[in-house]
């Protein structure tokens, strides 16, 4: 349960270092990806919510046409923990 703890506010400005193409978006993290069309962007959607599945932690998604939006918070913590970025990062491996 302690990977649920919340962040401090030095500890999360620590962990977005570590996922520079993530920004803070108040209680979240949150990144925008463009693709070439509407089908990768569905693939991505699908390998996010697959990932999302296997950490039983789960992002808002947010797609317009070619564009996927993700923001990650811990809902029922009420704002940031370490599973928010460690899933930031297994996202950002795909």
């Amino acid at each position: 349960m302690a990977r649920r703890k919340l962040l401090a506010e030095a500890d999360i400005q620590a962990r977005l270092a570590e996922v520079p193409r993530w920004t803070r978006d108040g209680d979240a993290i949150a990144r925008t990806w463009e693709f070439e069309g509407f089908p990768p962007a569905l693939a991505f959607i699908n390998r996010v919510g697959a990932l999302a599945e296997e950490a039983n932690h789960h992002p808002d998604i947010a797609n317009s046409w070619n564009r996927v939006t993700l923001r990650l918070t811990t809902h029922d913590r009420g704002g940031l923990t370490d599973v928010d970025f460690e899933l930031a990062k297994e996202i950002d491996a795909l």
